[in-house]
């Protein structure tokens, strides 16, 4: 009896563990599915190279850009992007980043549906960038 209620407690988590997987690869797969949808991926040089002549937006939230941020970058979370529209030329390149890519695929996928056609999402996001950072001064 006892055997048979910890086998069943064991299918039950294995079920639950199982479930947070496929939600999670699922979740994955459509990221990687709109970035290459609505963005281009690029590495470092690109992004280095290209930034001089491009909007370079950072979509993590203020406090997060306020600790450290790409040299030259602007601040649109991604929770004001749809306010600061106005901010954005639609003819000029959009360099995105955030933490990871999550946030910047989030954000290339608005900025298409709005007309952008030329949006470039750093791969890798902040965490993986050598190039120059600047902080917020208080």
């Amino acid at each position: 009896m006892v055997i048979a209620s910890v086998s069943g407690g064991l299918l039950l988590f294995d079920a639950v563990i199982i479930a947070i997987l496929l939600i999670w690869l699922g979740s994955a797969g459509l990221n990687r599915w709109r970035r290459k949808r609505y963005a281009t991926v690029i590495d470092q040089a690109a992004f280095q190279k290209g930034s001089h002549r491009a909007q370079v937006i950072d979509v993590r939230n203020k406090e997060d850009f306020d600790r450290g941020h790409i040299l030259g970058a602007r601040s649109i979370p991604l929770s004001y992007m749809k306010q600061q529209m106005g901010d954005l030329r639609a003819d000029l390149p959009v360099y995105l980043y955030d933490e990871g890519m999550t946030l910047s695929t989030q954000a290339a996928a608005w900025l298409a549906k709005q007309g952008f056609q030329q949006v470039y999402i750093l791969d890798g996001g902040f965490a993986k960038w050598t190039g120059k950072t600047k902080k917020a001064k208080y």
